[in-house]
């Protein structure tokens, strides 16, 4: 009974294989990025299919301007947090920069300790060419990787700023080669970021494995969005491929400025939201601390 019930829940869990089975029926995946318990939480109820923790967190949590100063430490802490609030869905830990570029033994150590201290399915990491050695070893030794092609905002200084690839000729091919690299390499699904819908369209139709799209149009086999974008918690500047789905960040103001006007004006907390004692009780209590204080003001 016990085997079947556990059979059961297992099925229900979203795991690499349940996005190759989108991919084969058409079927599309929705993931978002989160960084912490009570959203992955809510993410996960709703049904979302992954969460991928990202090196984001560097400018949407930590309020960096790049992604560059995250570290292993920082993904692995936000990812205990996620894998804590989501049970059912795929949890992807970002490779941050400089955790795998300089050997494939430093990739394949951090790689492990994403999978294993943050409770991670898989890793992603941005980048081909040379990383596709890494993504084999990985895959080899047990651990699921995701490709990341296009804009990969660790290279922000090689492109020289958050910008479109693929807008050319050349360009739209070395993506399409690379894409394919990355699938011989192993990689369960790839990233695709700020690339042309059609370049994105031809890349999906012609890989086995899945793509999500982050600003690269509706043909891609999924898509991704950081959750604080998707609901109006990060503020400024909104890239042009976010929908805005709800206001949070102004419901959060508004509360906190009704907030501070009911203290300031001592309508909170009123008695709703007070404790009290029994009459008896309070009594004694008087008592008691009228007793202390004359004690204190005759030492006085």
């Amino acid at each position: 009974m016990l085997e079947e019930e556990e059979t059961e829940m297992d099925l229900k869990k979203t795991t690499i294989q349940t996005f190759q089975r989108k991919k084969e029926h058409g079927e599309k995946i929705a993931m978002l990025t989160a960084y912490d318990y009570p959203i992955a939480n809510l993410l996960d109820a709703a049904g979302i299919d992954g969460i991928l923790i990202g090196d984001s967190l560097g400018q949407v949590v930590q309020g960096g301007g790049d992604t560059l100063a995250v570290t292993v430490d920082d993904i692995i802490y936000h990812a205990k947090a996620v894998r804590r609030g989501a049970e059912q869905c795929l949890i992807v830990g970002d490779m941050p920069f400089m955790s795998y570029q300089a050997s494939d033994e430093d990739g394949l150590h951090n790689a492990g300790r994403i999978m294993k201290e943050g409770g991670c399915h898989a890793v992603k990491l941005e980048g081909a060419g040379r990383f596709c050695g890494l993504i084999e070893k990985l895959v080899e030794s047990g651990i699921p990787v995701m490709g990341h092609l296009g804009l990969t905002p660790q290279s922000i200084h090689i492109f020289g700023g958050y910008h479109v690839r693929g807008k050319i000729a050349e360009e739209a091919k070395k993506l399409y080669e690379q894409a394919k690299s990355l699938e011989d390499a192993g990689c369960f699904a790839v990233v695709l970021e700020c690339i042309p819908r059609e370049i994105a369209a031809e890349i999906t139709h012609n890989l086995a494995i899945p793509t999500i799209g982050i600003g690269a149009g509706p043909d891609c086999d999924g898509q991704i969005l950081v959750i604080n974008d998707l609901v109006n918690l990060y503020p400024g500047f909104c890239p042009k491929f976010v929908r805005r789905y709800a206001d949070v960040g102004g419901i959060i103001q508004e509360a906190v400025s009704k907030y501070i006007e009911d203290v300031r004006s001592s309508s909170f907390p009123a008695d709703a939201e007070s404790f009290s004692m029994k009459p008896s009780e309070l009594e004694k209590a008087v008592e008691f601390l009228n007793s202390k204080r004359e004690k204190m003001e005759k030492k006085g």
